[in-house]
């Protein structure tokens, strides 16, 4: 592994394109060549956890919006597929389409470092140009694979939301790298593209604060979407911003700490195998990584304390980040409202272990339901859990081993009568490090489960063993890694939104 030490550079240093970090980005991935083989199938884990969520959630509005407008841009010269229809489109609206059907329940793979990210953000962008481009299995593996280590990369050495900066910026230059490496692009192609990526899709975190809505579900989608139109782009010749992390008016100057910070990019040096998805990890609870080990706690407490209406108060110590962004540090009301969105909720810590504590599991519909969320009893427990920083959970949470590496937190819990449970998780049961580590039949049970009254038994078979073929699957295939389900009923429901432009 090589640190890139990243910092602002004046104009007048004409800073060489050898040592910008986009170039150095687009090296790892031209560079990606023979896979871990550890690596790959864990790329073939993820290809199934998307399908998974993203047929959970084709009834969800946002998801049947962004179906909507890729269906009004069809093709069949060849184009891509998208999820619930038999359309095939562009293949940066089938991006489109399927990257919010992917984010939409938030319940897909996760990696947290200096920044945050889901980096399963970066498939649908590859799995449709794959398609579109007759690219075969092998290479679309490839281009997962090295998508992953960029975006691992970038998360470990640039934070983002400390100066309000949303994560997706990560994620384009991470997908136009997995592009290039999947199309085999010369280097100087993909160092163009993630500049343009990067340039087009840096937003502010104000996505996920307050009154969360859903274009939480819509912005990985667009990052991926401007990031395949960056790559064409890039193919045609044209040029982008430049240095756009190092440059003086660029990326590091003005959207992060200007020229106080000097950042470091760990990225593998040459012939280092590609192996950062495998410090990646998916969620079994569809809710924030960071309450993922809440909910598991939260099981093993129910058995501490008695009936519930005799709790008079519930601290929950954890980490900075989750403390801030989603407990009562973040000093949202909307995180303590029962009338709240179901994003704003997802982002909910407190919310998340009054339903966990009461009903004992999570359920990606019914703990956000409005009649859930709005039981008195419910509302009355949800108002005694606060959270404060523990700075022992903060190191953990930065803890640079990431077996060692812990999201969870320590519950206390005073009842009425004074006495006090409590008791602390470090990690989720799911994780690599956690009880319960996911593994393939994981995976599989997982689309099994979400997939079930969507998807017939004999369709779940035919995708989970088009999916195991990944690495040996020709081009005319992919359409497999989409499984089939009742298109009409599908756009029956996306028959009663309201119309667009398109």
């Amino acid at each position: 592994m090589i640190e890139h030490h990243v910092r602002v550079r004046p104009s007048a240093d004409r800073l060489p394109r050898e040592d910008q970090l986009a170039w150095k980005l687009a090296t790892v991935a031209t560079a990606t060549e023979d896979l871990d083989p550890d690596s790959a199938a864990m790329a073939v884990n993820r290809v199934i956890d998307n399908a998974s969520v993203a047929v959970a959630s084709l009834l969800r509005r946002p998801v049947a919006v962004a179906r909507a407008q890729a269906t009004a841009h069809g093709t069949a010269t060849p184009g891509a597929s998208v999820f619930g229809s038999a359309v095939r489109v562009s293949p940066e609206w089938a991006a489109w389409a399927n990257g919010t059907a992917v984010r939409e329940l938030d319940f897909h793979d996760t990696y947290l470092a200096a920044d945050y990210s889901h980096p399963g953000d970066n498939i649908p962008p590859l799995l449709t140009v794959a398609q579109h481009t007759g690219s075969a299995g092998a290479d679309l593996l490839r281009g997962i694979v090295a998508a992953y280590e960029v975006h691992v990369a970038l998360v470990k050495g640039i934070c983002l939301h400390e100066y309000r900066i949303d994560h997706v910026a990560h994620l384009s230059a991470a997908t136009a790298c997995g592009l290039g490496a999947m199309l085999r692009l010369p280097t100087e192609t993909v160092y163009q593209a993630v500049q343009q990526a990067v340039h087009t899709t840096t937003a502010t975190r104000q996505s996920r604060k307050g009154e969360i809505s859903s274009w939480k579900a819509f912005a990985p989608a667009f990052a991926g979407k401007a990031a395949i139109e960056a790559v064409d782009r890039a193919m045609r010749g044209e040029t982008s911003p430049s240095p756009i992390y190092e440059g003086e008016d660029g990326f590091l100057a003005w959207m992060l700490n200007g020229t106080q910070t000097e950042y470091t990019v760990p990225l593998p040096g040459p012939g280092e195998p590609r192996r950062a998805i495998l410090d990646t990890y998916t969620k079994e609870h569809s809710a924030e990584y960071q309450a993922q080990a809440i909910i598991d706690l939260a099981r093993r407490l129910r058995e501490k304390t008695g009936p519930l209406r005799n709790v008079r108060s519930i601290v929950l110590h954890t980490s900075h980040h989750t403390h801030h962004v989603i407990g009562s540090g973040a000093n949202d009301p909307q995180k303590y409202d029962p009338a709240a969105s179901r994003e704003t909720l997802d982002h909910s810590v407190p919310y998340i272990l009054a339903v966990a504590l009461e009903d004992g599991t999570w359920h990606h519909e019914r703990s956000y339901a409005p009649e859930r969320a709005q039981r008195p009893e419910t509302v009355a427990l949800w108002r005694k859990i606060t959270t404060v920083e523990d700075p022992e959970w903060t190191r953990r949470y930065h803890h640079p081993d990431p077996v060692e590496r812990a999201f969870g937190g320590r519950a206390v819990i005073t009842l009425e009568d004074g006495s006090v449970v409590e008791d602390e998780l470090a990690r989720a049961d799911a994780h690599p490090a956690g009880a319960r580590p996911f593994d393939r039949p994981a995976y599989e049970a997982k689309f099994r489960t979400l997939a079930e009254g969507v998807v017939t038994a004999s369709a779940q078979d035919a995708f989970l063993g088009t999916a195991a073929r990944l690495a040996d699957l020709p081009a005319p295939e992919l359409h497999g890694l989409f499984p089939a389900v009742d298109t009409e009923a599908v756009a029956a429901y996306d028959a009663r939104l309201p119309k667009g432009l398109f």
